[in-house]
């Protein structure tokens, strides 16, 4: 059996109030642009997600709630506070909890980045997949038949975009 991740960052967020509490940034005119602009891409190339998990930080849940209109409503989504600034550890243990395929799993970086490169066998040719910028998008298979099985260094590539590769 294959198994499908979907691995997003969350879209640009807004730095206008130094002084808002980091879990609280809303996303910024760009962010609000780039993911409804992902979900297409996904949703072009038959990548739609069964299940969503996503941290409870409010630029996460603001760019899934600008994806799903695109994506559907088919999606069960969970909002998991483990996965605010997760490390990629944090992150495997919350996909082995995952019960339907494809995932769809929205975090932030350094750990995104960590995460998506651990768990391939080989990385896309991008410096970009390395620094994992902002509504970054990993589309990997693995080939178990239960998330609980997935293990690094198992993944394919499938898809991998940024943004700033989609002509608007």
């Amino acid at each position: 059996m294959t198994l499908r991740l979907i691995l997003v960052r969350h879209a640009k967020s807004s730095w206008d109030d130094p002084g808002q509490d980091d879990h609280d940034r809303p996303l910024n005119a760009r962010g609000r642009d780039a993911a409804p602009r992902i979900a297409e891409w996904l949703a072009a190339r038959g990548h739609v997600p069964a299940e969503v998990v996503a941290s409870t930080a409010r630029r996460t849940v603001e760019t899934w709630e600008l994806m799903a209109p695109v994506l559907g409503d088919c999606a069960v989504m969970r909002r998991d506070p483990a996965l605010y600034h997760a490390p990629a550890q944090r992150m495997l243990d919350v996909l082995k909890h995952c019960a339907a395929s494809p995932v769809l799993m929205l975090g932030h970086n350094p750990g995104i980045a960590e995460f998506a490169a651990r768990l391939l066998q080989r990385p896309p040719g991008t410096q970009r997949f390395v620094t994992y910028p902002t509504c970054a998008t990993l589309v990997a298979e693995f080939d178990a038949a239960d998330w609980s099985e997935v293990i690094p260094g198992t993944g394919r590539v499938v898809e991998f975009v940024t943004p700033r590769d989609i002509t608007p």
